[in-house]
């Protein structure tokens, strides 16, 4: 399955780019994602506190996709 990933903030610095598509195997989990985005994407295992969400909604990492779905990676941020 194919699905959209949206990355904000040091996010998008790290992937050096803010839309791409990632193929999954079908009925992986926000925990598989995660994993092979860190394997791809090393400088996102430095930022454990990132939050993911599918098709707008925060996500747990036992939360399954499905092929099209819209994944953001939501970084914390700070403010001054």
């Amino acid at each position: 399955m194919k699905i959209s990933l949206l990355s904000f903030g040091i996010a998008k610095e790290i992937t050096g780019t803010r839309f791409m598509d990632v193929e999954l195997p079908d009925s992986a989990t926000i925990a598989a994602l995660r994993a092979k985005l860190v394997e791809q994407f090393p400088g996102l295992a430095q930022l454990a506190a990132v939050k993911l969400a599918i098709n707008g909604e925060y996500a747990s990492e036992t939360a399954v996709l499905n092929d099209s779905d819209e994944v953001a990676l939501i970084p914390p941020v700070s403010g001054g």
